[in-house]
């Protein structure tokens, strides 16, 4: 269980990123995308999580029209509580959520996890495209 948004991660693994990309292990996932929830936002960080389901919300919402994917991956740098959810959505880091501005390596990739419905998807992208809050970048 990770500690407060304020403090230090306390996650120490496994990890993972959601994503639509065919990747390999030992790619290195890096900050410097286009947000998939804000197109016109360059990324500073690339974000992952300890909390497959929620890597698994990621990868069924990200850009793109590859399958969905999780990898599972080894940050090669320091790294912080999102502060996209845990300051503003779920405070404590609850999601188990985390970015970083150094790359993350793959290490794996997931095949079975629970994906959400098309309905449930929906659903997803309407929350989204209502959101009126600023991402912290």
């Amino acid at each position: 269980m990770s500690n407060s948004a304020k403090g230090a991660p306390s996650d120490i693994g496994p990890f993972y990123h959601g994503t639509k990309a065919d990747l390999k292990v030992g790619d290195l996932l890096t900050a410097g995308g286009t947000s998939n929830y804000k197109s016109d936002l360059k990324m500073n960080h690339i974000y992952f999580t300890a909390n497959i389901n929620v890597a698994g919300l990621a990868a069924s919402l990200a850009k793109g029209e590859g399958r969905e994917r999780i990898y599972i991956v080894e940050p090669t740098g320091e790294f912080e509580n999102d502060p996209n959810v845990t300051d503003k959505k779920f405070p404590g880091n609850l999601t188990r959520s985390y970015r970083s501005k150094e790359p993350l390596k793959i290490i794996g990739e997931v095949t079975e996890w629970a994906k959400l419905t098309t309905d449930e998807q929906g659903e997803w992208r309407e929350k989204l495209a209502k959101n009126k809050g600023e991402i912290i970048n």
